[in-house]
């Protein structure tokens, strides 16, 4: 960062004018919110870990304390969110965003090498949560849950925990060691967990178990079912059984071309997966463009370099033994696809259907206490069901789905909980007054590229299922974390103790701590002006 260049002026030539009876208005440190940590789901303070971060050294363990506490899983995050946070980024509009989930994964990987644990040191209340469902939003309810001292126990019914992190994202984007590894710290937390244990009536559950709460969190592991005109000998399957098969050790026969049809992560995934397992041709048929697709970008972009063909607005008419027709759709005056008649044949040997996901409710047996649309549980802002004691989070609650936002909902539910456990309201939501780019002052900063992560060659990726995005060194993880803008924070740098005209901010002792002295600021404006951070405002003098 570059230095001020401006001096302040001796004390002696202003003192003798008390310049303050001139102001009209004052200038204010502020706390604003920094972009990056409003957009992410989990709710993580990422302005803090980063900036805890920058010193290196002991700073990353403090920065991935600081993760912890809203979220457990900052290895996996770093790897499988799509990083909100980082389209948020200021620095974005300066060059290039902060690499935030690099920098994330570093940390998590960090505390896996160097054994870094989390203690629960609450109090244990003696009261008893039930989690139904051991995916992202259950683990993270019983994380934070564990942490205010209930016990809690999670219950799963399949094999091994880790729901749609495990069965639905495939090895190549999530290693299974760093997963396990991550699940074990919530467990050795005091987490009891019940593999091989589905709930199948929730009522029944409830009253005969004499649980003082309960949290459902089962996942979206249903593929969506659609009709398709298919002959008998055709091979269709769905792509959530799919990825769910593989984890689970079964190896499907998909021939060498294969067609895969929708235009989410899980096509993509299933895709990509149908490459490493020996398909030659991969296909992604798909009703809309380009940029009407809801996967990733990133993922689409990896999924071309892999030798993935995508055939953007076509349909599915009807599947044969030994391919699909498929009709071509054109836009219409609105920007909807519309069918055109056209139509043209793909060979292939079996078709995997990608077109969407539901969770299975069934475990709620008679609970007619609870309201369900759509296939999702009725909750309040509070994730609060309409029964007292039940809330539910992640896929099994209508809205956007994914891993981060199950996270999230997993903690925010916990906090709730941890409320109605202990009789007390939900604290209201505190205001937000987001740090703007237009409030910086990036002549201080220097340009400063943006780290881009290795990957795995090209020509492995198709024959294997090893992990494909590779991690920051110790190195240009500190030069990540220090591109951070620190928006809306002040970072000690002393501009506006330098830059004043009047002598009046007043240095503190602790590092970052000033004050202003209102009987010399005249309320020009000036360091307003000059701070990096935007982390001063000028607000209306009081009368």
């Amino acid at each position: 960062m570059k230095l001020p260049f401006a001096v302040t002026l001796g004390p002696g030539s202003s003192l003798a004018d008390h310049t303050g009876a001139w102001r009209t208005e004052r200038a204010v440190y502020v706390e604003r919110t920094a972009p990056c940590g409003n957009a992410c789901p989990a709710g993580e303070d990422v302005r803090s870990w980063l900036y805890d971060a920058e010193s290196g050294g002991a700073g990353y363990e403090t920065a991935w304390r600081r993760i912890m506490e809203t979220n457990p899983f900052p290895a996996v995050c770093g790897r499988v969110c799509y990083h909100p946070c980082e389209t948020a980024c200021n620095r974005g509009h300066l060059d290039e965003a902060v690499g935030i989930n690099s920098v994330e994964r570093f940390l998590g990987d960090e505390a896996l090498a160097h054994g870094w644990t989390i203690d629960s040191a609450a109090v244990p209340t003696g009261r008893r949560v039930l989690v139904v469902g051991s995916g992202p939003a259950g683990l993270s309810a019983a994380y934070h849950l564990a942490r205010r001292g209930h016990a809690v126990t999670v219950r799963e019914s399949a094999p091994v925990v880790g729901g749609m992190m495990r069965y639905g994202i495939p090895r190549y984007r999530l290693p299974r060691e760093v997963l396990d590894a991550e699940i074990k710290r919530v467990l050795d937390l005091g987490v009891t967990v019940e593999v091989d244990t589905p709930v199948t009536d929730l009522d029944a559950v409830m009253a005969d178990e004499g649980w003082d709460a309960a949290f459902l969190a089962v996942g979206a592991q249903l593929g969506h079912r659609t009709y398709l005109p298919a002959a008998s000998a055709a091979r269709v399957l769905d792509a959530v059984s799919l990825l769910h098969g593989l984890e689970d050790g079964e190896r499907p026969l998909l021939g060498r071309r294969v067609a895969v049809y929708g235009g989410g992560n899980t096509a993509i995934d299933a895709a990509r997966t149908a490459r490493r397992l020996g398909a030659s041709d991969a296909v992604v048929v798909y009703r809309r463009t380009r940029e009407r697709m809801p996967a990733h970008a990133d993922e689409v972009a990896d999924a071309e370099e892999e030798g993935v063909v995508f055939h953007w607005l076509s349909t599915i008419e009807r599947v044969e033994h030994d391919g699909l027709v498929i009709e071509q759709m054109e836009l219409d005056e609105d920007g909807f696809p519309q069918p055109t008649g056209r139509t043209e044949r793909l060979s292939a040997d079996s078709v995997v259907l990608a077109l969407g996901q539901d969770t299975d409710l069934s475990f709620l047996g008679k609970a007619s206490a609870l309201q369900v649309h759509g296939g999702s549980i009725d909750t309040d802002p509070a994730f609060a069901t309409t029964r007292p004691g039940v809330f539910a989070g992640g896929d099994v609650v209508a809205g956007e789905r994914s891993v981060t936002i199950a996270i999230g909902h997993g903690r925010r539910a916990a906090e709730s909980i941890d409320d109605w456990l202990s009789g007390r309201h939900p604290a209201p939501a505190p205001a937000v007054d987001l740090a703007p780019y237009e409030a910086l002052n990036t002549w201080y900063f220097e340009d400063a590229d943006r780290t881009h992560r290795a990957r795995l060659e090209l020509a492995r990726r198709s024959s294997t299922f090893d992990e494909i995005v590779h991690g920051l060194d110790g190195d240009t993880a500190l030069y990540e974390a220090r591109r951070c803008l620190s928006c809306g924070s002040c970072f000690s740098c002393d501009n506006c103790y330098a830059m004043c005209p009047d002598d009046a901010v007043i240095k503190l002792g602790p590092p970052g701590e000033y004050v202003i002295d209102l009987d010399y600021c005249k309320g020009c404006g000036l360091c307003v002006q000059e701070c990096p951070a935007g982390a001063i405002t000028m607000v209306p003098e009081e009368t």
